[in-house]
């Protein structure tokens, strides 16, 4: 007995003799289908329903890990070491106040800070011409009759390459870098083609004439160790 495709072909036109297995038959099948149907959604359930509590669990997991491991990524710190005489124990631009004890030339002198190692000082944007070299000894009495064993104010940018602590020190309220540098005792210091931050007074000592630009033909710092090396 062959039964017609129940989808295509309705129950009525079949013939009388096989009507009744063909229909009994079609209702198996579509109540096999419709187990099956029921079967998945009840696996899809309980698969719902067993990773549901996890995925919190999972994330909350991570959450907590994740900053174990941003430590665990960070570089271990160091204890910094006290400084030595020399050099400054305060932070760029914290003043330091002290007392200015020596001189060693036009643009360096020791600062003495009360209960603490002392400090040498390079004059931040100036460049005074070399002990040795022509004016130089004028410079650095110049600065002691300005600075020396006067009270001052250091306020440090940086550090050069030497180790001195690069920074703008105050007497009496007045900058010694702009005393300096205006009264014809130092240059401002060059930055490739930029002629300095104290340029204004440059023009004025040498508007003046005063001190190395009394004379025509004063060489800068800069050239005369270029050519003459440091001084010994």
């Amino acid at each position: 007995m062959t039964c017609p495709n129940f989808e295509s072909r309705p129950s009525f036109a079949l013939h009388p003799v096989t009507a009744g297995p063909c229909l009994r038959a079609m209702r198996a099948m579509r109540a096999m289908r419709a187990m099956r149907a029921i079967g998945a959604m009840r696996a899809m359930r309980t698969m719902v329903a067993l990773v549901t509590p996890i995925v919190p669990i999972a994330l909350a997991t991570l959450i907590a890990a994740w900053p174990l491991a941003s430590l665990a990524q960070q570089p271990p710190t160091t204890k910094a070491s006290a400084p030595g005489p020399g050099k400054a124990r305060s932070s760029a631009g914290v003043p330091i106040e002290g007392v200015i004890n020596r001189v060693v030339d036009g643009d360096s002198l020791w600062l003495q800070p009360e209960g603490k190692p002392p400090i040498e000082v390079r004059l931040r944007d100036i460049d005074a011409p070399e002990i040795c070299q022509n004016h130089g000894p004028e410079a650095k009495r110049a600065l002691e009759q300005l600075a020396l064993g006067k009270k001052a104010t250091l306020a440090v940018r940086t550090r050069d390459q030497h180790g001195r602590s690069v920074g703008e020190v105050m007497v009496e309220g007045q900058s010694l870098s702009k005393l300096m540098v205006a009264e014809g005792h130092a240059w401002s210091a060059r930055f490739r083609s930029d002629r300095g931050p104290l340029l204004k007074e440059e023009r004025l000592a040498i508007a003046l004439r005063r001190g190395v630009h009394a004379t025509v033909g004063a060489v800068l710092p800069k050239d005369f160790r270029k050519t003459h090396g440091p001084c010994k």
